[in-house]
């Protein structure tokens, strides 16, 4: 009678333990076809993220022109394809900053 408790109760339990652990399907890998507009997106749209956790969100999180992680291999790596990327009104400093981070998340 036990064992065939344990069984049904098991049966029933088993879904919501994987419901509860998630996939591990990304929350928000949304790709761009740019930094700069994964960038606007972040910083500029609805979640205002500061500049450098803007740049470090799409650097890692999303796919850029099919690249994931976007942001390549090394910090002057990092800082050379981002300043590439974005518009100059992102400071060189911001760049740098978020490239540090992202090289250490990464």
């Amino acid at each position: 009678m036990r064992i065939a408790t344990f069984v049904i109760a098991s049966v029933f339990s088993l879904p919501l333990v994987f419901a509860a652990c998630g996939g591990s399907e990304e929350k928000d890998a949304d790709p761009f076809d740019t930094l700069q507009a994964c960038y606007d997106d972040h910083h500029s749209g609805a979640e205002s993220l500061p500049i450098q956790q803007a740049i470090v969100v799409c650097c890692i999180d999303h796919p850029i022109a099919g690249v994931h992680p976007s942001c390549l291999d090394s910090q002057v790596a990092c800082v050379g394809h981002v300043r590439a990327a974005l518009d100059t009104t992102v400071t060189d400093n911001d760049i740098s900053a978020a490239c540090t981070t992202y090289i250490s998340q990464k």
